[in-house]
């Protein structure tokens, strides 16, 4: 039997310039499952004010992450991810691509399917279900499979916030810090509207139910719960007390996001006494602008501002054996 693995992060600008980053962001916010009011609104909003704005401040930021050699981290991450699991699995026809820019699903779908293959597993590269995330990568991969006349069977994996090998993973990344010298541990997840998560219930909304506390069988898909229920299988795992760790939402376009704001907390910090700081980003697998320059220099730079000594953050997982062994693990 043939199988295939591809695997999808989100993506990046082809280069750090004005351009394209505009067209970058432009498609990233142009999707209805990130962005989801009406369509002639989004359009004029996107287009005429958000990205034409933001294309000046981020190409900036792209430009400090950007490296002379191998440009984009994330696209970096990622193609090395992928080349380390086609070592692991000789028997697998291994893919990446990113949901928006390049490369493109639909190219390298279409490549794949060139080979004939039995089975495609598909693995987005988010541990937590999110319809901005998860959900517009199915939505795309079945927009291209559905114009197919042959079309194989399609395994689609869409969250392993709990696997236990993703776990050990973080684990792994987290023993190169003593736990006991911070004050306090923070667990930064990216933020996404509360609208999200309260369409992802029926007649009620995410607020109603326990989601900190934990998974049911009406929140399993609450991006909120399972942000929560990962922080709570770490913390145990690296003996960190309830009351030495707090979860926290990053990269907020609104205050109608997920709280507490990792910012705000991290301001008020120094103020409660807690002055050495260690943040985990287990929301993102490969190192981007949100982890290296938001949390490592915007972040930092705030609560040193605000009279913190120390901040450190736990690098990604990127391709790391522990991390390529993980994905073996869930895809099996």
């Amino acid at each position: 039997m043939k199988k295939s693995l591809l695997i999808i992060n989100l993506g990046t600008p082809n280069k750090p310039t004005y351009l394209s980053v505009f067209k970058y962001l432009r498609q990233f916010l142009m999707d209805g499952r990130v962005i989801n009011i009406n369509p002639i609104l989004r359009f004029f909003l996107v287009n005429f004010i958000i990205v034409p704005i933001r294309s000046f401040s981020s190409s900036k930021i792209y430009k400090q992450v950007w490296d002379k050699d191998t440009g984009s981290p994330l696209l970096h991450n990622t193609e090395k991810l992928a080349e380390k699991l086609r070592d692991k699995l000789t028997d697998y026809d291994v893919e990446f691509a990113m949901r928006y820019q390049n490369p493109s699903i639909e190219s390298v779908l279409d490549k794949m399917l060139l080979k004939n293959p039995d089975e495609i597993i598909v693995l987005p590269l988010f541990p937590h279900y999110a319809a901005a995330t998860t959900g517009s990568v199915y939505e795309e991969i079945s927009r291209i499979i559905s114009k197919k006349w042959v079309v194989p069977k399609i395994t689609f994996i869409n969250q392993f916030y709990d696997n236990q090998k993703f776990i050990d993973a973080w684990v792994e990344k987290a023993n190169k810090f003593d736990i006991n010298e911070y004050d306090k541990i923070i667990f930064s997840y990216h933020g996404i509207p509360n609208s999200h998560v309260d369409n992802v219930y029926q007649n009620s909304i995410c607020s109603d139910h326990d989601c900190e506390l934990k998974i049911t069988d009406k929140n399993k898909f609450c991006y909120k719960a399972t942000t929560y229920e990962t922080t709570k299988i770490l913390a145990k795992r690296l003996n960190i007390s309830s009351d030495k760790y707090i979860v926290t939402f990053q990269s907020r376009l609104t205050n109608k996001w997920l709280t507490p704001f990792t910012d705000s907390v991290l301001e008020a910090m120094p103020k409660e006494g807690n002055t050495k700081i260690l943040v985990f980003s287990p929301a993102f697998t490969a190192d981007c602008l949100e982890t290296i320059i938001e949390i490592g220099n915007e972040y930092t730079e705030l609560f040193l501002k605000a009279g913190g000594e120390q901040l450190d953050y736990v690098e990604s997982l990127n391709y790391s054996d522990s991390w390529t062994n993980a994905i073996i693990d869930i895809i099996k």
